[in-house]
């Protein structure tokens, strides 16, 4: 949607196949979900990388319109040769340009999330949030939307009336969305900042935080779902950011679990290094299985998704399961099909 809107804001004057471009462009970079189809540790691994990334940009970009240049040649050929009136010529110098403009607005649209971008793969690899808006926010899609649609809806009044228009249309519904994103993201912004100032001036059972983190709501933007880091636990607890006093009731205590070889060992594993490389509070657990079922299985979770709300598994966690010996038998993120601990009480484990 911020692709189309980018589109219809104007650069579609200039060139014919631009919004098809824009659109195309701005979704581009989330070709690399395909890992998931590998594992979901290799989505984890690889979503939000390089494609993600400055340096991916412009190939993003040229690949799009690699595409956009080869529907354009199919439609020629069905339609012939024949140029459709009132509408631009096709510049392909422009619509690189538009393609690259398209691509990169994925960038801050990603990093406005909590999950994280890796903007300057593979020179760094480092993630990178922002963390002002939640993954999906029903405000923004609504602005998006109206954007784009309502100009059609005065199109059809205007034509009811006999008014005449030239040109495309729907520039001053697009410009208006993409203002109000813009606007979104800084009031959004401030209140995060005033939610982490709250919690920064906090001691928490006692103890100075060493590091802490406000995470969006769907679309309240004055409630965060806070996470504080000391030397011996996590905290998550509920903020306001209206309110300059951390009001801890509801708050969820995490002791930090000393460092044992069956952490050490899960921790190493493929999924255990992506994972902490990824989570910004991680939280690794391990409980013994006993009965007919032997061994370890070792929780990974990131304290950015343990909402309050939430129930049954962690959003975005994961597992390691490891035999007696500590030898790996299944690695992997949570799914609905993902073993646990009550479903393995009475399945005997096997290499």
């Amino acid at each position: 949607m911020t692709g189309a809107c980018l589109g219809r804001s104007g650069f579609n004057r200039k060139s014919a196949l631009t919004t098809l471009t824009m659109v195309l462009a701005a979704e581009a970079a989330d070709v690399d979900i395909l890992w998931g189809l590998k594992s979901g540790t290799a989505d984890l691994q690889h979503h939000r990388g390089i494609t993600h990334s400055f340096v991916g940009v412009p190939f993003v970009a040229a690949a799009v319109l690699a595409l956009v240049y080869l529907i354009h040649r199919l439609r020629q050929r069905k339609a012939g040769s024949a140029k459709a009136r009132g509408k631009p010529p096709v510049r392909w110098g422009y619509l690189y340009l538009f393609a690259l403009i398209a691509a990169l607005s994925h960038l801050p649209l990603d990093y406005s999330t909590a999950y994280g971008i890796r903007l300057f793969e593979p020179f760094n690899y480092r993630w990178y949030t922002w963390d002002i808006v939640y993954i999906v926010d029903p405000i923004i899609w609504a602005l998006l939307i109206a954007g784009l649609t309502l100009p059609a809806l005065f199109r059809l009044i205007n034509e009811e009336i006999g008014a005449r228009s030239r040109g495309p249309q729907g520039r001053a519904g697009a410009i208006t969305a993409l203002v109000c994103l813009l606007l979104i993201w800084g009031f959004r912004d401030y209140q995060h900042r005033r939610a982490i100032s709250a919690m920064e001036s906090f001691m928490y059972r006692g103890a100075t935080p060493q590091r802490v983190g406000a995470y969006p709501y769907m679309i309240n933007p004055f409630r965060w779902h806070g996470v504080v880091e000391t030397a011996d636990f996590f905290e998550t607890i509920p903020v306001n950011s209206l309110d300059p006093e951390i009001d801890d009731a509801g708050a969820r205590l995490f002791y930090k679990p000393e460092e044992t070889e069956v952490l050490n060992v899960a921790k190493a594993t493929y999924f255990g290094r992506v994972y902490l490389d990824w989570a910004v509070f991680p939280y690794v657990q391990q409980q013994k299985l006993e009965g007919q079922t032997r061994g370890y299985f070792v929780d990974f979770q990131d304290l950015r998704y343990t909402y309050p709300e939430s129930s049954g598994r962690t959003a975005l966690g994961g597992y390691v399961l490891l035999d007696p010996d500590l030898h790996v038998l299944m690695q992997g993120m949570n799914t609905w099909t993902s073993p646990t601990p009550e479903s393995l009480e009475h399945q005997p484990l096997r290499r």
